[in-house]
């Protein structure tokens, strides 16, 4: 179960960078409901590696949070903002999506 966790906190670190990433191209009272967002992600994702982390080594789940989230914010920027998509970008989400499986793969929880 604390795995579903750690994902759903990783997803959540994806909304928010994603959010921020919203708020700054965007102004007025749209802006301020992106930074909205942000926050509530942000909280959400905290709250629930927090949650994760009491059963889970520290370090596998740090790794795989963060991991989640930075291949999340990558395929974002590709889809929502129009960052490049080039093959060696593509090659290191591959390298880190093999990491994180084969963190969880060697972990005793």
């Amino acid at each position: 179960m604390n795995w579903i966790i750690l994902i759903i906190a990783g997803l959540f670190e994806v909304g928010f960078t994603t959010s921020l990433g919203k708020a700054k191209s965007t102004t007025g009272t749209e802006s301020l409901w992106w930074y909205g967002s942000f926050a509530v992600c942000l909280t959400a994702s905290m709250v629930l590696l927090i949650k994760a982390t009491q059963s889970l080594p520290l370090g596998t789940a740090y790794a795989v949070w963060t991991g989640i989230g930075a291949v999340g914010t990558v395929l974002m920027g590709i889809i929502f903002f129009k960052e490049p998509a080039t093959l060696w970008r593509l090659v290191f989400i591959t390298t880190l999506i093999g990491s994180i499986i084969g963190l969880k793969a060697v972990s005793a929880h």
